[in-house]
C-alpha cells in the first residue's frame, strides 16, 4: 500500500486530495471522498460564511474522518469564512488567489493544517517561510484558474525548493498519474475533474455528460488578457470570450461577462452559456461512479503500475 508523509500529516488512508471547486465540492462529495480514504475539500469560492458553516455541518453529519475547506483569498467574505473555519476547527484548509500568511498563526492555534496552492517556486518558498504545513503545486493542465507552468516541470522544482510535503495537481486522473507524481518527488496528488463525475457530486448531470463526451483537445483557455486565465470546456461562452479578447475588450468588461457563469453551468446546467471549468484530463474520464470507487481504482492502478515498472526495470528505484 502506498503511504507517504502526507497520509501521516493529515491522518488519511490514501495520498489523494479532491480539489476544492466552487459550486462543485459540496458536503455530499466531500464526505464521500473522506469516507473513501482521501481528503474531501469543500470549495467555498465566494460563498458567504453561513453557507460554508452549513456545508461543514453536512460533512460532520456523514463522516468523522478528516476533511478540508478551500478558501479563495480574494473572496469578499474571506475574513468571515476564516472565522467559521476557526470556530468549527476545520482539520485542513487549502488556499488560492493570494497569500494566507496573516491567517497562519491563528489557524495553527486550533490545529488546522494550512496547505496553499502554488503555481511558482518563488511563492512556494515564501509560503514555507510563513509556516504552512504543505503545498499543492498545480500545473496549468488543471481546470479553473491556472498559472503558466505545466505540472511536469513545476512539481520537481517546487519539491527541490522546499522541505515540507508537496502535493501534485493538474493533469492527474488515475494511478499512473499518482505514480508519476511520486516519481517527481510529490507526496500525493490533488484531483478535481474526475471527482466531478462522482455519483455524490451534485452538479448538473448535463455537465457530467459534457465531461464524459470530452476529448483530449476539448478544453480551452480564456481570460489571458485579464491576467487571470481560466481553463474550461469549449462551448459558446468560451468562444464568445475569445472573440471579445481578440477584439480588445477591456479586462474589466471581460471579467463582468464571467460573473455568474460558473453557477450557470454547474447548478443550472447551461452547458453552452455557462463556464464548465475542467482540466485537460476530462478526455480521460470514462464513467460516473462512487467517490470511494474512484479512489480504489486510483490506488489499485497505481499499485499495478508500480509492479509493472519494477518488473521492467528490476528491483532498483525507477
Amino acid at each position: 500500500m502506498i503511504k507517504t508523509r502526507l497520509c501521516e500529516l493529515i491522518g488519511i488512508e490514501y495520498p489523494i486530495f479532491q480539489g476544492g471547486m466552487a459550486w462543485v465540492s459540496t458536503g455530499e462529495l466531500v464526505a464521500a471522498v473522506s469516507e473513501g480514504g482521501g481528503l474531501g475539500i469543500i470549495g467555498s469560492g465566494q460563498a458567504p460564511a453561513d453557507w460554508l458553516r452549513q456545508e461543514i455541518h453536512k460533512v460532520k453529519s456523514i463522516t468523522q474522518k478528516p476533511y478540508g475547506v478551500n478558501v479563495m483569498l480574494m473572496s469578499p467574505f474571506v475574513d468571515e469564512v476564516m472565522q467559521v473555519i476557526l470556530e468549527e476547527r476545520v482539520p485542513v484548509i487549502t488556499t488560492g488567489a493570494g497569500n494566507p500568511g496573516k491567517y497562519v498563526p491563528m489557524l495553527k492555534e486550533v490545529g488546522t493544517k494550512v496547505i496553499p496552492v502554488v503555481a511558482s517556486v518563488a511563492l512556494a518558498k515564501r509560503l514555507e517561510k510563513a509556516g504552512v504545513d504543505a503545498l499543492i503545486a498545480e500545473g496549468m493542465e488543471s481546470g479553473g484558474h491556472i498559472g503558466e507552468i505545466g505540472t511536469m516541470p513545476l512539481v520537481p522544482q517546487v519539491v527541490d525548493a522546499v522541505s515540507i510535503p508537496v502535493i501534485a495537481a493538474g493533469g492527474i486522473v488515475d494511478g499512473r498519474g499518482l505514480v508519476a507524481a511520486l516519481a517527481l518527488g510529490a507526496e500525493g496528488v490533488q484531483m478535481g475533474t474526475r471527482f466531478m463525475c462522482a455519483e455524490e457530486c451534485t452538479i448538473s448531470q448535463l455537465v457530467k455528460d459534457r465531461i464524459l463526451k470530452a476529448k483530449d483537445r476539448s478544453t480551452v483557455i480564456t481570460g489571458r488578457s485579464t491576467g487571470h486565465p481560466v481553463r474550461c470546456l469549449d462551448n459558446r461562452f468560451t468562444r464568445e470570450m475569445d472573440q471579445y479578447e481578440r477584439e480588445g475588450m477591456l479586462a474589466s468588461e471581460l471579467e463582468k461577462l464571467g460573473v455568474g457563469k460558473l453557477r450557470l453551468a454547474m447548478v443550472e446546467g447551461d452547458t453552452e452559456n455557462g463556464s464548465i471549468m475542467a482540466g485537460q484530463v476530462a478526455g480521460a474520464v470514462r464513467c460516473i461512479e462512487p467517490a470511494a470507487q474512484i479512489i480504489q481504482d486510483i490506488m489499485r492502478s497505481a499499485e499495478l503500475e508500480y509492479e509493472r515498472l519494477t518488473a521492467r526495470f528490476g528491483d532498483r528505484r525507477f
